[in-house]
């Protein structure tokens, strides 16, 4: 299971606020997937990614990535190693204009002219944030922050990306445009780990999928054939989930 193998995680117990929020989870991300973790508000997904960044403390189990145990290594560590996380509610600097926000995703780097060169590239991702280069990013939308917090994350040009819901809030139009550039920073190589509430659309974008319920990883498999399982289709992709 751990062939080619960029984040392997083995009996990953994390609690939260006196809860076991994660059960005791397996879950592996090879190099170059894109795979979703789905479920319910309130399953542990959010707080699995915590655990995996060291942003909440792991009561158990073990968090490889790359190669090398990472369990309990803090954040800025693991961006230098090229780990990357867009976090739930995005975390720009609402201060600094977006120009300066993207400046500091690139904060582990020195090689200025080709942090000058990924600028330009995630303004061609986003031609949005090109536009409004000087803004504050405390005056854009809530979809143009998010576009921001991912170029942000591209800044450190990680190996693996994690993606925590980054759909939540956002209006139709600004989904789809948010998951089509989700696919294509995969298609560049990058390998994402993509926490979502949308079921449908993660799956659809998504290599492999994991389903969890209540701290627990329930289902896991190909995206496919996930999206056609009745029991994911009765519990996530109804008229009531959608």
């Amino acid at each position: 299971m751990g062939e080619n193998a960029l984040l392997e995680l083995k009996g990953l117990q994390v609690a939260y606020g006196g809860i076991q929020a994660v059960k005791g989870i397996d879950l592996v991300v090879r190099e170059r997937e894109l795979v979703c973790l789905i479920g319910a508000n309130g399953a542990g997904k959010t707080t699995t990614l915590k655990g995996i960044t060291g942003l909440q403390p792991v009561k158990g189990g073990s968090i490889h990535y790359d190669g090398q145990d990472i369990t309990g290594k803090p954040a800025f560590v693991l961006v230098r190693r090229g780990l990357s996380m867009v976090p739930e509610g995005r975390g720009v600097f609402g201060a600094l204009t977006v120009e300066e926000n993207l400046a500091m995703g690139a904060y582990t780097r020195n090689d200025r002219a080709a942090v000058r060169a990924d600028v330009e590239r995630v303004y061609e991702l986003f031609p949005r944030l090109k536009e409004r280069r000087a803004q504050t990013a405390g005056t854009l939308s809530g979809g143009e922050q998010q576009m921001l917090a991912m170029g942000r994350a591209m800044m450190s040009r990680p190996k693996l990306l994690l993606l925590d819901e980054p759909s939540m809030g956002l209006a139709p139009l600004m989904v789809q445009k948010v998951f089509e550039t989700v696919l294509t920073i995969a298609s560049e190589g990058v390998t994402i780990l993509l926490i979502e509430q949308n079921a449908k659309l993660a799956l659809e974008v998504s290599d492999r999928g994991y389903v969890m319920e209540s701290g627990e990883i329930t289902l896991y498999g190909n995206a496919k054939d996930l999206l056609s399982d009745p029991k994911v289709r009765a519990a996530y992709l109804g008229e009531s989930a959608a």
